[in-house]
């Protein structure tokens, strides 16, 4: 047989076939199979079958096909109709797979079979996470949640591979392996460090082998906490039309009360951001510049808290539109009465061009020809509200020009009625309403009114030649359906020209994919041409339907055509499990406590959490709510079929009919019942025609319909085509990626608990509320067996009836005083009498300033500020306490009578003042190590202060320790008093964490709280210093910029060793040793990049020598083999270098390498070399760089390493006498808090002490340590039990000499401190600075302004510096500019800023000699303070503090 012909079927051939006439027996049975397109692997589900007009005894049996494996669904044998829905378990499935379900009806004399392809598909469990908030503040704890739960809802048992935590630059932060959930909630948290970079950060939680992964966003940023919020309320879009716009603009605390306060508003039209140069002429710009149309006004708020704003369209019209964008941003600021607290809201108005719109209503669809058809159009504004007497346009037509037929005018409610005469008609017809009277589209960006549509279907009796008019409609609802009840839904038809009888329409329900029921109405058919009217059933909506329940409305007319009809209607979010949340009471007072009520199903576990509503209000939108687990559903609703199940179509074979017609046929209606199935994701199996076809046969030739070439399911849709699927951060293999009221406690989270509900449901959970007064928004989850629940969001309101605010500086010197101010708000709507009481303290005395208004009227909302002079008396940390009562009175105010409040009647506020000394605080430290054998083992000592010492200023201490490494134990989170903002020195907090901690756990003396502590500095250390890694693997000094070799060894070494302690993730140790290799050069020396930490460490070798020796000691202490191809060439390189023994650093640093790599030949050598330049003296033993270079910080650090030479190569007695002598007088360097002068000699020191406490650890032994003053006697005794134990006490009064003995058989690290004042030094050293202070004394500013023009100048024997901190200490009652701060941090050769306290410290990398930096820095004044005393500004190399310069400055309108 020859292949037949095969032609185009378009729109564009010269005859159209407006329908189609199939070849289709009549009279024979005829029958329906839905079922889902997507079975879920090993659920279970229905599939729905119907038999209509059998003739015979026929057999139905539904079977599904995977291979050679055949299930049979259903087998029913019946002579009579049915619909029938049978449930089945769908076959498990490894991931997805495609099966045949076949369908087959046969009787004596009829046979049919079709087959329809569906997927069987894996529902993986699904996964969320919750924060505790959105966000955080750098050095908070970040609290999580991970839940998981069946596609039911129910609580699922999941392992979790990996859960990692990531910083904005991908760096792996925390890690947790192997968790898993015991299908209930998995809690964990991670403490960010104070240094946290800002950003996002990411939580991934890895699911399984599948590489299913699931994202949890949240943010680090450095932010204010609003305290109120700010709504615009505006339309969404307005139209251009429009003469007016109304914005208002309301604020409200965030405990309830309306702001007092300004509103600035800005309501701009932008330029569109891609005209650049336009000059658009007009008479407001006839230059030609144009510039966003703006309006801006300011209005107080009323007593609600809002300002209401009207501004003319007009504004923004000026302009030609073409430069302008269709949009208003409206930005909206409110600035808070008395504080000048302001908050930010914007929101964007869209500009319409629709003036407004026309629709058709109470006009019928269909028409009987010879009848008149009664109809109404409206006329209404862009806003909805009706235009009244306008002239409208009734036009009918398919295609230009259209006919007019009626002109109308609109009523009062913007309606007029029409009436067409429908005698000559004999097809449907296309209506239309307009207000031209030639109808014609409207220009591009021009004011229109929106034409209406309306169709007439032409009412004519149904034959195989005609298509059907018939409808069914599913009528939808306004509101999503309420939960557990039952609803009527309403099924609406239209049957035209159908002969006499009964037509059933049946129905389907889906939700989430599936068919949850079918059901049957019977419509009795009369003798008319239309049949119209409604049928309804009625759904019981259940949380398993939630969110969404799809409603498919079919029927087989008489005509056998089939009709068909879905409506999606949403539901009410809810779950099975019933949870909600009550606070008894229901508001609160700070302080207060109070009971949560958590009700829930039987044995549910609940995750509750409370935050400040101002967090919600900074960032909006990230709570966990119904919708986000729902949007958790792998389908919510089904819209098509995925990829993979669309089924082959064969060509349809048609007769020819008995009309033509010569035009195509618009609005051709597509949407047939296949469609209609389709959208709602159910394959038929079925007799009965359908579907348009794509092709159709006639007369042997195949015609093609163009319109269908190319749809279908695009590559982008291969895995879900179309299907919902979660959008909650999910991604898989296969995915597209009271009383007294002392408030001291104000946290951003309040509750983040689990809560066991047990049997009853119920669970009472005693709480007290926090200091803040605001409204905690409260939320709730639980998980039960029955399944998940989500309570309503509960707020209680945490409201202090009045309250107190202090106002005082963050530190003063001694001599000066302020007007401490206490500022008390009623927010009560009634008058009350306070009074306001400071608390007696010896450390300062208050003079009042208020007369007789310390007790005093104070009606609503209405505020009172009373003040006293303060003059300190004691140096140190002050506590300053004043509280505010409610009391009775008899006396009225305001000519009411006075009110006490039940609750929060007194409100007590305390806030700290540190007092300093005048001038800059000097240290001495003097340092002993002392071993007893046997007898008593004395030491003298002489204190000397300076002539110039403040008076009062001296204090002393001594302090005893069992343990070398004591001191250093103490101060972990600080051994240096430096700033600590670059990495090298970030690297000084954690390094020496390391080593005592080896020493701990070696010696057996690691107690789980000092494992904790120091983990913990570990960690936030490790983390912060990840803000200094390049994605090389390489880091730099400020984070910025080429990596440095040196800092990339140093912390390479010291991440290796963290491992033990703290999770460290590997690639980040691999990726820095790869970037150190690749910088080996061919005779085995590394390539230098970066600067050396101490330029002091160079001499007579290269600064390459001892940069390979540094990076080898680096690689050798990470265990790599002394064979291995790197460290085998960098010895190469390094022996070469033994001949120039010049340099004692590199020597010293040399001796430790070879004794790492095993080489004894040369350890030896360089050790006899090192022992004959060292400097004996007294029984001490050190070395120096050299006779001319002393650097205190050097020689320890070379003192160190020699020390790590003799001691890590199995040292003898002889050895460990030998280092004996060295430690005593490392220990002798060291400061009050166990550190040493800088970062680099801290950490080498600390892992050489460290090493030898280790070797000669003694488990046995006790000392009594006495010291003798000539005002009496101090004892220390330190035994076995407390040798770590940090025991300290005063020296007072201060003496001159003091006499130090040591009895029995333990050693003793004794020290002891001296600190004082002395007027700022101004002599002249290796640096100069120099502070000029400006201001205007005359401008009488509420915050006057002070500028510091700042000039620095190095002028040392060195070409340039070290890293130099240039430290600015404000005045008492300043702060710094926040903008001026900012400009600072940009400003040239400045690598870093920092604000801590009460200065200001500036970061420069190294400042070259005799070439001056100047730099200004603005202040303002918050708190005006008498007596003010100067402020000092200090320089100083960080590596060598002895090269120092300071200064000082004043406020000169104080000195006027």
């Amino acid at each position: 047989m020859g292949r037949p012909q095969v032609q185009m079927w378009t729109w564009t051939l010269c005859v159209f076939l407006s329908w189609i006439c199939v070849d289709q027996a009549l009279g024979e049975p005829q029958y329906i199979v839905a079922i889902p397109a997507v079975l879920e692997a090993g659920a279970e589900t229905k599939l729905c079958a119907s038999l209509l007009k059998p003739n015979e005894t026929l057999v139905m049996t539904i079977t599904l096909v995977s291979g050679e494996e055949r299930r049979t669904l259903l087998k029913p044998t019946s002579s009579e109709e049915f619909h029938i829905c049978t449930q089945f378990k769908v076959p498990l499935a490894e991931n997805r797979k495609v099966v045949n379900l076949e369908v087959e009806v046969e009787g004596n004399t009829y046979y049919s079979k079709h087959v329809r392809k569906v997927m069987i598909k894996v529902y993986e469990a699904m996964t969320f996470i919750q924060t505790d908030k959105p966000l955080y503040l750098p050095g908070q704890t970040v609290k999580f949640r991970v839940v998981t739960l069946d596609t039911k809802f129910r609580p699922a048992n999941q392992l979790y591979n990996v859960i990692e935590m990531k910083d904005p630059k991908n760096n792996q932060i925390g890690q947790w392996l192997k968790k898993t959930s015991n299908g209930k909630i998995l809690q964990l948290s991670h403490s960010l460090i104070s240094e946290a970079c800002e950003g996002t950060y990411m939580i991934t939680v890895s699911i399984d082998e599948l590489g299913i992964k699931v994202y949890h966003y949240f943010k680090v940023g450095k932010y204010v906490l609003p305290k109120f919020d700010v709504k615009i309320v505006a339309s969404n879009e307005i139209s251009i039309a429009q003469e007016e716009i109304k914005v208002e603009v309301c604020a409200k605390y965030t405990y309830g009360q309306s702001v007092p306060g300004n509103v600035q508003l800005e309501v701009c039209r932008p330029i569109y951001t891609y005209i650049v140069g336009t000059h658009v002429f007009s008479p407001e710009h006839p230059d030609g510049e144009v510039i966003a149309p703006c309006y801006k006004e300011t209005k107080q708020t009323e007593k609600t808290g809002c300002a209401t704003f009207t501004l003319k369209m007009s504004t923004f019209t000026k302009v030609d539109h073409k430069v302008l964008e269709d949009v208003l941003d409206v930005r909206a600021s409110v600035e808070e009465e008395g504080t000048g607290f302001s908050h930010l809201k914007e929101k964007k108005i869209t500009l319409s061009y629709v003036a407004g719109r026309f629709s058709f209503i109470d006009t019928p669809k269909i028409y009987q020809q010879g009848l008149n058809v009664e109809g109404k159009v409206k006329a209404s504004y862009h806003n909805t509200k009706p235009i009244a007497g306008m002239t409208l346009y009734l036009f009918e037509g398919e295609s230009w020009p259209l006919h007019l037929l009626q002109t109308l005018t609109a009523d009062s409610e913007g309606v007029a009625s029409f009436s067409l005469n429908m005698t000559n008609y004999n097809r449907d017809i296309a209506l239309h309403v307009s207000n031209k009277a030639t109808r014609k589209y409207p220009m591009y960006r021009t004011v229109y009114y929106e034409d209406g549509n309306h169709r007439l279907s032409l009412a004519r009796q149904e034959s195989p030649d005609t298509k059907t008019v018939s409808s069914l409609e599913v009528k939808n609802k306004d509101k999503p359906l309420p939960c557990d009840t039952e609803e009527d839904v309403f099924i609406q038809y239209t049957l035209v020209g159908e002969t006499k009888g009964n037509v059933d329409v049946m129905y389907l329900v889906l939700s989430r994919g599936a068919i949850i029921m079918q059901g049957l109405k019977e419509i009795k058919m009369q003798n008319k041409p239309v049949n119209e009217g409604e049928v309804s059933f009625k759904l019981k909506v259940s949380p398993d339907m939630a969110p969404d329940v799809q409603v498919v409305a079919y029927a087989v007319l008489p005509s056998r055509t089939v009709i068909a009809n879905s409506t999606d209607f949403s539901t009410e979010k809810c779950f099975r499990n019933k949870v909600s949340l009550e606070f008894s009471p229901s508001s609160a007072v700070p302080g207060e406590e109070t009971t949560l009520k958590v009700t829930a199903s039987p044995d549910s576990l609940c995750g509750v959490s409370a935050v400040d509503q101002s967090v919600l209000i900074q960032e909006p939108g990230k709570n966990l709510d119904a919708d986000k687990i729902f949007d958790l559903l792998p389908v919510k609703k089904a819209s098509s079929f995925p990829y993979g199940v669309e089924d082959p179509t064969e060509c349809l074979s048609v007769r020819m009919r008995r009309t033509i017609l010569a035009r195509p046929q618009h609005n051709l209606d597509i949407n047939d019942a296949f469609t209609v199935f389709k959208n709602v994701g159910l394959k038929l199996a079925t007799n009965l025609f359908i579907q348009m076809p794509s092709c159709v046969t006639f007369k042997g030739t195949q015609f093609y319909n163009k319109m269908f070439y190319g749809t279908g399911v695009s590559a982008g849709d291969l895995d879900t085509g179309n299907w919902y699927v979660n959008s909650f951060g999910r991604f898989g293999v296969n995915a597209r990626q009271p009383i007294v009221t002392i408030r001291t406690l104000f946290p951003e989270t309040w509750i983040w608990d689990l809560v066991e509900v047990g049997e009853s449901g119920q669970k009472d959970v005693s709480l007290t509320v926090p200091d803040t007064i605001t409204t905690w928004e409260t939320e709730a989850f639980c998980l039960s067996p029955q399944g998940f629940g989500l309570a309503p969001r509960k707020q209680i309101k945490v409201f202090q009836p009045f309250f107190l605010e202090l106002t005082l500086p963050y530190s003063i010197i001694r001599g000066e005083n302020f007007e401490l101010k206490a500022t008390v708000f009623n927010y009560l709507s009634s008058c009350i009498m306070v009074t306001v009481t400071p608390a007696p303290s010896p450390h300062y005395t208050l003079t009042p300033l208020s007369g007789d208004q310390y007790t005093s009227c104070l009606c609503g909302s209405e505020r009172k500020t009373l003040s006293w002079t303060m003059d300190p008396s004691s140096l140190g940390k002050v506590n300053v306490s004043v509280s505010a009562e409610a009391v009775a009175s008899h006396a009225t105010c305001n000519n009411e009578i006075v009110s006490v409040p039940d609750r929060g009647r007194i409100d007590v506020v305390t806030k700290s003042l540190i007092v300093k000394a005048e001038g800059t605080e000097m240290s001495k430290n003097y340092n002993w190590l002392l071993c007893p054998k046997g007898e008593a083992f004395t030491e003298e000592v002489e204190l000397h202060l300076p002539e110039n010492v403040i008076d009062g200023s001296a204090r002393a201490s001594v302090s005893v320790l069992g343990d070398i490494l004591g001191r250093a134990l103490q101060n972990l989170e600080g051994l240096l008093r430096m700033p600590y903002g670059c990495g090298e020195q970030n690297m000084a907090l954690l390094a020496p964490n390391i080593y005592i901690l080896q020493y701990l756990k070696n010696t057996q003396q690691l107690s789980p709280d000092i494992n904790k502590k120091a983990t913990n500095f570990l960690t936030s250390g490790y983390q912060r210093q990840l803000n200094y890694k390049d994605t090389n693997g390489a880091y730099s000094t400020f984070g910025s910029g080429p990596g440095n070799t040196w800092l990339t060894a140093f912390v390479m070494r010291c991440f290796s060793k963290a491992q033990s302690f703290i999770y460290i993730d590997p690639k980040t140790i691999e990726q820095s040793k790869t970037w150190l290799i690749k910088k080996q050069k061919k005779n085995g020396c590394f390539e230098q990049s970066g600067c050396l930490f101490n330029n002091r460490m160079k001499g007579g070798v290269s600064d390459e020598v001892t940069l390979s020796a540094y990076i080898t000691a680096a690689f050798l202490e990470m265990n790599t083999s002394p064979d291995s191809q790197v460290i085998t060439k960098s010895l190469s390189c390094l022996k070469e270098s033994i001949s120039d023994l010049s340099n004692t650093y590199t020597t010293a640093l040399l001796a430790y390498v070879f004794t790492l790599a095993g080489d004894t030949e040369t350890r030896s050598f360089l050790l006899q070399h090192l022992d004959k330049v060292a400097s004996k003296e007294g029984g001490f033993l050190y070395w120096s760089q050299s006779s001319e270079e002393t650097s205190a910080s050097l020689s320890v650090e070379i003192s160190s390493y020699v020390l790590l030479a003799k001691l890590s190569a199995s040292p003898t007695a002889e050895d460990l006498g030998y280092c004996s002598s060295i430690v005593r007088w490392l220990t002798g360097q060291q400061n009050q808090y166990g550190g040493f002068s800088s970062t680099q000699d801290t950490v080498v020191a600390l892992q050489a002490l460290a090493l030898y406490s280790t070797l000669v650890f003694s488990p046995t032994g006790s000392s009594t340590v006495t010291v003798q003053s000539p005002s009496g006697q101090l004892t220390f005794d330190v035994n076995q039990n407390n040798k770590l134990l940090y025991q300290e006490k005063t020296l007072q009064p201060i003496a001159y000499r003091y006499s130090l003995e040591v009895k029995g058989s333990a050693c003793a690290s004794v020290q002891i401190s001296l600190q004082y004042n002395i007027p700022t030094p101004t002599d002249v050293t290796t640096f100069s600075v120099e502070v000029t202070p400006e201001v205007n004394c005359t401008i009488k500013a509420h915050r006057p302004k002070l500028s510091l023009k700042l000039k620095v100048v190095y002028r040392g024997k060195l070409k340039s510096t070290n890293m130099v901190i240039l430290d600015i200490k404000m005045l008492s009652g300043f702060v710094p500019e926040p903008e001026s701060l900012k400009s600072l941090k940009r400003a040239d050769f400045v690598d870093r800023v920092e604000q801590e306290e009460d200065h200001v410290l500036v970061y420069f990398s190294e400042l070259v000699k005799e070439t001056p930096h100047n730099h200004q820095l603005d202040l303002v004044q918050e708190i005006k303070v008498q007596n003010l005393k100067p402020a000092a500004v200090k320089i100083y190399d960080y590596y060598q503090p002895s090269d120092q310069a300071e200064t000082g400055y004043i406020y000169t309108c104080a000195l006027q």
